[in-house]
């Protein structure tokens, strides 16, 4: 005989007196915020960093569903009719605590609280006809510990662990209904009592994903943070009772209200201010050198900035007004790879001193004007606030005249990474579009043959002295400065008193080829200063004597490298690059030379795309060079072009902000002198 199903009546029954608890859980969270947020908007206008401990409440539904056979309900009861199937929705809610450093994509939760595996089985017939209907109000106690990882380190997470649950209610209401052809019969009266053979505790798993809201700046030192999340219960180790085979999946779906103290940014930066720094020099003997290569970068118009923040971002260096003065354009990086294959992380030390160089440049050059234009994916004055701190660094450090700024607002940036429609990997293109362009009609600050709002800044050239290998070079050892010092310089005195200075620095090592401090001569004794500013504002200085010498290299003929940087764009991309590789790059090629070109992407898209669109790119560039010596009566070069795609292990720089994926959008064409 065929089941009669009564799937809504089920569902109705369950949901019900579920409602109250979670609309009183969010009336009071409500409530809290808005009485806590006017009281921290009184206080003083500090920074805090986000809270690595939280606390709060998990509240949410649990879809049970029900599988499996289950007669003899007790020993007092056995119902003439066996039930298979069904199903219903419970409460859940748990205090929950959650540990996770904002540094970090892992972290662990825990959950524990009430948990109701309630529901309705599917009605069946009995052998007299009559439909007879069975519900449960089963439910536990849950502890519930999981690890948390966010893979993009962004607001989406996943989480997984065991669930240890403790029986707290067995009940069950067992009702038989009177045959349908026998309209006027008595209905017989429920039966109540509770299952036998409950398992007293059960052990099962979960896994789930979440994502974080924030629901307070950073400018609250209590900050909270409303996650919706859905979890799934598989019935591994849910069979409620000993005996039978009545088993549980459920699917769970709710919202969290977490909240954490965030500790005051600058009192952790005055916790280190009187760290100590291991200031030490390593001077090693002169060896062999390979091959030279000069390299010219480009500099892109952008300055990103994080998430939730109008400040710029710790990972641009800069400065003081003192050091102003000892800035120098040539002496941003040292060294290089010794294999043109390596990744270019000193590129990256060039780049995050844009707001240097401009200001320099802008010193230099007084009758040069910049617009900023900050982009945000909130509002217009989000990004014109942006643009408010890089004009305010370049007033207050270089001394540049405010009239000479001007700054706007506005949502998205002239040439958004996001595209209207697009689903994938937003995060990522969101964080590309978060920046201020600087915009410039000055010939004397944009790169050669380029003007609009949309020209890159004149390139860095770089002698990237391949000259030496790494093992060659002076290495000054600071440890402990990038998280004790905002950056320190070096003054190297030789033995005539005449003095060198190099810097500003935030990384704890630097190495700096010998012949940078020595010149032409083979070697000397020298005296070497250590100056660095703590966080706090403090300076501290260490000095050591040491000796250098010269390394003499080989004799080798000089390579060039220029890169070209694209954005989603590839047409425009090069257009406005053709008359750069014609006029510029194609005259510097000497005859017989070997020209290599390599294409890259970043990580955003599919990989078969990123692919084909950086042997694309690869193929542009040497058709335009090609072309033009071509036209003049040159086939004497040799070209070698590959597309390397997202391909992490070739790419030039990584993945991880959005300078270096906008970087890794490029062209690199190493020329390659004919060996004589």
């Amino acid at each position: 005989m065929n089941n009669i199903t009564n799937f809504k009546k089920g569902l109705r029954q369950a949901w019900s007196p579920n409602n109250l608890p979670i609309k009183s859980l969010l009336v009071v969270s409500l409530t809290w915020l808005s009485v806590q947020s006017p009281i921290q908007a009184q206080e003083a206008a500090v920074k805090y960093a986000k809270p690595s401990w939280y606390f709060g409440v998990a509240g949410g539904a649990n879809f049970n569903f029900y599988e499996g056979s289950t007669n003899q309900l007790n020993a007092d009861f056995t119902p003439p009719a066996t039930f298979h199937e069904g199903n219903g929705v419970g409460l859940f809610i748990a205090p929950l605590l959650e540990y996770r450093p904002a540094t970090s994509r892992w972290g662990v939760m825990l959950q524990a609280g009430f948990d109701s595996r309630k529901g309705t089985f599917d009605q069946v017939l009995t052998a007299c006809d009559c439909p007879a209907d069975l519900k449960t109000d089963l439910s536990y106690i849950t502890v519930e510990p999981s690890l948390r990882f966010a893979p993009f380190k962004s607001s989406f997470y996943l989480y997984g662990g065991p669930r240890l649950a403790f029986n707290l209610d067995k009940s069950f209401t067992y009702q038989l209904g009177i045959n349908p052809a026998f309209p006027n019969q008595a209905p017989s009266p429920a039966v109540t009592g509770e299952f036998s053979e409950i398992e007293k505790t059960i052990l099962s798993m979960q896994i789930g994903a979440g994502f974080d809201i924030p629901l307070s700046s950073d400018s609250n030192k209590t900050q909270f943070v409303l996650s919706p999340f859905v979890s799934f219960q598989p019935y591994f180790g849910q069979n409620p009772r000993a005996t039978e085979t009545w088993n549980i999946t459920t699917i769970r779906a709710g919202v969290a209200l977490k909240f954490g103290q965030g500790q005051n940014i600058q009192q952790a930066t005055d916790m280190v201010k009187d760290r100590e720094v291991d200031f030490s020099v390593n001077s090693p003997n002169n060896v062999q050198g390979e091959k030279r290569m000069t390299e010219v970068f480009p500099l892109r118009n952008y300055v990103f900035f994080n998430e939730g923040s109008t400040e710029i971002p710790n990972r641009y260096v800069l400065l003081t007004k003192n050091q102003v003065k000892d800035f120098k354009e040539d002496q941003l990086e040292t060294f290089a790879p010794k294999n043109l294959s390596d990744r270019s992380k000193r590129q990256m030390t060039v780049y995050y001193n844009v707001l240097n160089i401009l200001g320099d440049r802008m010193q230099k050059n007084p009758s040069a004007t910049i617009t900023l234009v900050g982009s945000s994916n909130n509002d217009n004055t989000d990004g014109l606030a942006m643009a408010e701190s890089v004009k305010t660094y370049l007033v207050n450090v270089f001394a540049i005249n405010p009239t000479r700024i001007t700054t706007k607002g506005q949502g998205k940036p002239n040439i958004p990474s996001e595209q209207p429609g697009g689903t994938l990997e937003l995060v990522l293109l969101r964080e590309g579009d978060r920046r201020v362009s600087i915009e410039s009609n000055s010939p004397d600050l944009l790169m050669e043959f380029q003007s609009g709002p949309d020209a890159p800044l004149k390139p860095v050239q770089i002698t990237a002295s391949q000259v030496a290998p790494l093992d060659s070079y002076v290495t000054f050892n600071n440890k402990g400065a990038g998280e004790a010092l905002s950056s320190w310089s070096l003054q190297i005195t030789d033995e005539n008193g005449k003095m060198q200075s190099f810097g500003p620095y935030t990384q704890d090592e630097v190495s700096i080829p010998g012949e940078t401090i020595l010149g032409s001569r083979p070697h000397g004794d020298y005296k070497v200063k250590m100056i660095g500013q703590s966080k706090s504002g403090k300076v501290i200085e260490k000095e050591t004597p040491v000796h250098v010498t010269l390394w003499t290299p080989a004799t080798m003929e000089e390579g060039m490298r220029y890169s070209i940087i694209y954005e989603f764009n590839t047409s425009k991309a090069i257009s406005m690059y053709e008359k750069y590789l014609t006029e510029v790059v194609t005259p510097k090629i000497p005859v017989g030379a070997t020209v290599n070109i390599k294409g890259h992407t970043d990580i955003i898209g599919e990989e078969a795309y990123n692919q084909d669109l950086s042997s694309a790119r690869a193929n542009d560039v040497k058709n335009i060079i090609q072309s033009s010596l071509a036209k003049a009566g040159r086939n004497d070069v040799k070209f070698n072009v590959s597309g390397y795609g997202e391909n992490e292990n070739n790419s030039p720089f990584d993945n991880k902000t959005p300078e270096e994926r906008f970087y890794n959008r490029t062209v690199i064409i190493d020329i390659i002198p004919a060996v004589k």
